[in-house]
């Protein structure tokens, strides 16, 4: 019964079509994507309200509290390329499902913690591990199945995220109050158990174009039997001699092999051996490196580097922030619900943005890297609990234009493209994890040095400054302008023009006449 739920004509099977749906079954699985974000990164950028429960009940200082997200985030990020290979391999149904098993998992393991280091384990590989096998798959999915408004959702199904954070703020902050963090982590473990539902809702998408045989055999059809009719009987079948009955056979001979000939596209590849086209490049090729080869993905995962420094830690200390500068700490737990709303906001409007499709995406998100650096600075100097709020919203807008992009932005030709994109995530991902398990802890170390935590906020500032820098390279690594001498990598799509000579090659009607002409003298 499970076996079948999941084959071609099962419930959960494949989904075929003859082209890129842009919506059908594809609307499904945003909504699963929706849900994934929420219990993923939206847990993951909320984990801030505990960090002071968890330095009072172990005793610990705030660096060695924030190794908890950095190996999380670090375990998420380092294992994608085996999270590639497993989809690649089984299908994004299983991995997702695994992987919904193991953040649940590993969430309501924490509870039981009697140590910082056993959370490490439970928090940062175990769930770690879980959030890799479950976000990637899904996004991915999500990319196949639209093409012209695939920015757009993308967009809208990644807000799940900030609606997490939003609602996850004030909640887990009112819940921990009145049954304590540990209970708490049973009850966000249960509802992450939601992503296992999510997994069987991921139906891999196939796409069958229609062959040129479809569209081509009917016309060719009716051209013969133009040419047929218009030849007279007499001169076709020859004369009822004996000589004209052998004769006569011949030709209808001939005339069974144009037939067939005609019949059949020359043109067309036969289906044997498309299907063994396609299967061989998933088979051979579970994880692509080549991609480190090109010039443009090279500097765009440097861009994703160091930008990641700026993605997790201002969530981590934001509420620290404010109640270091006077804020009260049940109003400060309101920075975060702030950030998420302007987050929503910021993510819907990049969709619109890219979907206008009016400038060019990297472009967009340039300019979009660049103001954040901006503002992650001003987080350190202005005052006060308005001054905050207001940084919060820029802060959280920018992050929803860059968080909603820089992922499916690796589908677009300036970086590696949609057909690669499944077998490269892997690999940027895995190059992010770097900076994910190095950003937390050094503003960790930052803050105990200095007692300050603005001091968070510069190093994420450096960092995304540097990610701008390197962002702004691929796209004149991608036209060559950065070479003194300009080359086609060995992976890039190169078209490949036949030369034929005429004598070789000459149309159907005219071989079909010439045949009839040559019939007709035999006769």
């Amino acid at each position: 019964m499970a076996l079948w739920i999941f084959r071609k004509d099962g419930c959960l099977g494949p989904k075929v079509y003859s082209e890129v749906p842009d919506g059908g079954w594809g609307w499904i699985v945003a909504v699963a994507f929706f849900l994934v974000e929420v219990f993923t990164y939206g847990v993951i950028k909320s984990f801030g309200i505990f960090l002071k429960d968890l330095m009072c009940e172990f005793n610990e200082s705030n660096s060695r509290v924030s190794w908890i997200i950095s190996i999380c985030v670090f375990v998420m990020t380092f294992t994608a390329p085996l999270s590639t290979v497993l989809s690649n391999r089984f299908g994004f149904q299983p991995v997702v499902i695994l992987g919904g098993f193991l953040i649940s998992l590993g969430t309501i393991s924490t509870a039981f913690a009697s140590y910082i280091s056993q959370i490490y384990i439970t928090i940062g590989i175990v769930a770690g591990l879980g959030y890799c096998l479950t976000f990637l798959p899904t996004v991915t999915i999500l990319s196949q199945y639209f093409s012209k408004r695939r920015s757009l959702v993308t967009a809208m199904a990644s807000t799940g995220e900030s609606f997490a954070i939003f609602a996850f703020a004030p909640a887990f902050t009112a819940l921990k109050t009145h049954i304590g963090w540990r209970h708490t982590m049973v009850v966000l473990g249960i509802l992450q158990g939601t992503v296992v539902m999510c997994g069987l809702l991921l139906r891999p998408l196939i796409i069958k174009p229609k062959t040129a045989n479809e569209c081509f055999t009917q016309p060719l059809k009716s051209r013969k039997q133009e040419i047929i009719s218009s030849v007279p009987d007499s001169k076709l079948h020859g004369s009822c001699s004996s000589g004209g009955a052998q004769s006569q056979e011949q030709p209808e001979q001939s005339l069974q092999v144009v037939r067939q000939q005609k019949e059949a596209d020359p043109f067309q590849i036969p289906q044997s051996q498309q299907d063994q086209s396609q299967e061989e490049p998933s088979r051979s090729k579970l994880l692509d490196l080549t991609v480190l080869k090109e010039g443009s993905f090279v500097c765009y995962a440097a861009f994703g580097l160091f930008a990641t420094l700026g993605f997790f830690a201002p969530q981590l200390y934001v509420v620290e922030l404010s109640a270091s500068m006077g804020t009260e700490r049940d109003k400060a737990a309101y920075m975060l619900s702030i950030m998420a709303v302007a987050e929503i906001f910021g993510r819907l409007a990049i969709g619109w943005i890219l979907s206008w499709g009016r400038i060019r995406k990297i472009f967009v998100l340039l300019g979009c890297v660049t103001l954040m650096c901006l503002v992650l600075v001003l987080f350190t100097v202005v005052d006060g609990f308005w001054g905050l709020a207001v940084c919060c919203v820029l802060y959280g807008f920018l992050l929803g234009n860059i968080a909603s992009t820089h992922i499916p932005m690796l589908a677009e030709d300036d970086v590696v493209g949609i057909k690669r994109m499944p077998l490269a995530v892997g690999v940027y991902v895995c190059i992010q994890s770097f900076a994910g398990l190095a950003g937390p802890p050094l503003g960790g170390v930052l803050v105990d040095i200095t007692q300050n935590y603005s001091s968070a906020f510069y190093s994420c500032a450096a960092g995304t400054g540097l990610g701008a820098l390197f962002l702004g390279l691929v796209r004149p690594a991608k036209t060559g302008h950065l070479c003194t001498k300009k080359c086609f990598s060995p992976c890039q799509d190169i078209p490949v023009v036949e030369h034929v000579s005429e004598d070789k090659v000459m149309p159907e009607e005219f071989l079909e006449v010439n045949i009839l002409s040559n019939l007709q003298g035999q006769s």
